[in-house]
């Protein structure tokens, strides 16, 4: 019984082999332009629309301490939108539910407190099993070895040059008013 089915085992595993061998390989996420996200209106919004820009993306929530960053992210956004410029605000409740709101509240917690213009987009996971695609982007080495690991905290910021590489990381406690970011974005924007 062994010698009959040896060889059958044998083809089998070469076909497999073969068969996985001849498969075209996934094509590798290079730069955010890949991902399409939700935004807060529950929108589709393929993030290739911001190419040639120069992008803060940050995680964000309501009732942290660091919530008024809001504000300052807005004056950075008003300040270098002209410029090519923009932030994109991701709320997301992954932090001692800082975040518990629905996208609908999010949006009018900021526009009425902080008159956000900037664009906000529907809450996701920036952190464990279900971290949303761009954070596992973001936050991964072989995607970003130079600017990778875990978001600790709400307010992670990522700068992203005009190319879509992300060329800086900010922590929470770094405000957008604060010159490192307030330089960065401008040479950035050169």
């Amino acid at each position: 019984m062994k010698n009959i089915l040896f060889p059958a085992i044998i083809s089998l595993s070469l076909f497999i082999v073969g068969s996985a061998m001849n498969r075209e390989p996934k094509a590798a996420v290079k730069t955010i332009y890949n991902f399409e996200v939700i935004d807060i209106e529950g929108n589709p919004v393929k993030l290739e629309i911001y190419k040639g820009k120069v992008l803060l993306i940050t995680n964000v929530a309501s009732k942290c301490g660091f919530t008024p960053q809001y504000a300052g992210l807005e004056k950075l956004h008003n300040k270098f939108k002209d410029r090519g410029f923009v932030v994109l605000g991701f709320p997301a409740n992954n932090f001692r539910n800082q975040e518990p709101g629905t996208n609908a509240e999010i949006m009018q917690f900021c526009k009425s407190n902080y008159g956000v213009t900037f664009p906000m987009f529907a809450k996701i996971s920036v952190a464990g099993a279900d971290k949303h695609p761009l954070y596992v982007f973001l936050t991964e080495k072989a995607t970003n070895p130079e600017f990778s690991g875990e978001i600790r905290w709400n307010f992670d910021k990522f700068l992203i040059d005009k190319t879509g590489k992300i060329i800086a990381r900010f922590d929470p406690h770094e405000k957008p008013e604060d010159e490192m970011i307030m330089a960065a974005v401008e040479k950035t924007l050169e």
